[in-house]
């Protein structure tokens, strides 16, 4: 036996010893990753049976799964998803995260839960399923937007504009999402006076151009007064359905008679009784020109078209509820025959 180990102090000694240590080092690695992996499953598997419950229309618990059924149930589930059966498209989102191996497949597949949760209205869901997967991927953009519109959505503004620091970090650009924010606080708040909301409405326009719209709208439920003041005459196409369905008692004539605009605006509404045909809008001089040749029954009908995802809405948003984005709203208007009873405020 003695011939056949080396020597303590025989250099083959330290090399067998090395690589013995090594060994057994590798094995424990290996063991503890497996483990580590087994338990983390686990967990995700204890996670989601949170979410397994009787509102998940299909039957999955005995369907059997296969690698190549990925991609048809995946577009199958954004079918039932925009089709705006959400509980079927939840139903096929858990059973492929709980089936699938590959993390980077878990974590795609666990975004789209928590967009669905979103889109549904299961705001507490979506905000455990964001938060688990930014736990697994910090850095996940997607997901960081996505949880600080759930926050946003309830009301939870201080959390939604945390969510802002990692974005920055990440090399988003987030100005227009905090002026957002900003004056969605501001609107909630119950506790302000009229005249610091009104004030402080003009100040996040000053500083935010884009919020425009919201604000005027806003300022018109507050103050009508500081709501004129703040119209700018080139934009006034951006209120077209807000002003076009303004009360008569909400109007500021010194105001609406100083422009061309707003004076063929609410000449072919009815509002005012001198002719005027001149706005630089096709439908409302081609309204005012029919006035003034005695047709009176046309109106105007509105749509809402979303610039970034190209959807149409037949009611405004803030927020876009198809891809969410913000402050990308553009009014559409067509002519229409008037209808009794279609003389009704926006606001």
């Amino acid at each position: 036996m003695e011939h056949i180990l080396p020597a303590y102090n025989d250099p083959l000694f330290s090399i067998m010893l090395i690589v013995v240590i090594s060994l057994i080092i590798a094995l424990v690695t290996y063991g503890w990753g497996l483990h580590k992996q087994q338990k983390e499953e686990g967990n995700l598997l204890k996670f989601l049976e949170k979410f397994d419950t009787a509102e998940c229309a299909l039957e999955t618990a005995d369907m059997p799964f296969e690698p190549h059924m990925l991609k048809p149930l995946t577009i199958l589930a954004k079918a039932f998803e925009n089709a705006g059966e959400y509980h079927k498209a939840i139903s096929i989102y858990l059973f492929l995260i709980k089936n699938i191996t590959h993390d980077p497949g878990k974590i795609e597949l666990m975004e789209r839960l928590g967009s669905t949760y979103l889109h549904a209205g299961f705001l507490e869901r979506s905000q455990s399923i964001y938060t688990e997967v930014l736990r697994k991927k910090p850095r996940n953009v997607q997901a960081l937007y996505e949880l600080g519109i759930v926050y946003e959505i309830m009301q939870k503004y201080d959390k939604a504009k945390e969510v802002l620091g990692p974005l920055n970090m990440l090399g988003e650009e987030t100005r227009s999402l905090e002026k957002f924010l900003d004056f969605s606080e501001l609107l909630a708040n119950k506790t302000l006076s009229i005249p610091d909301k009104v004030q402080k409405l003009k100040q996040i326009l000053k500083e935010e151009p884009s919020l425009y719209r919201h604000i005027i709208k806003a300022l018109l439920q507050l103050d009508t007064k500081s709501a004129w003041e703040s119209i700018d005459p080139e934009r006034i196409k951006e209120l077209l359905d807000i002003l076009w369905f303004l009360p008569n008692s909400q109007l500021d004539l010194d105001i609406i008679t100083s422009n061309k605009q707003l004076q063929t605006l609410y000449y072919a509404k009815g509002y005012l009784q001198e002719p005027a045909t001149q706005s630089g809008i096709f439908s409302i001089d081609m309204l005012a020109t029919a006035k003034q040749n005695g047709f009176e029954e046309g109106d105007l009908v509105f749509s809402y078209l979303c610039q970034k995802c190209k959807q149409s809405f037949p009611v405004s948003f803030k927020r876009c509820p198809n891809c969410m984005a913000i402050n990308s709203v553009k009014v559409e208007e067509k002519i229409a025959k008037s209808s009794p009873k279609t003389d009704y405020s926006l606001l």
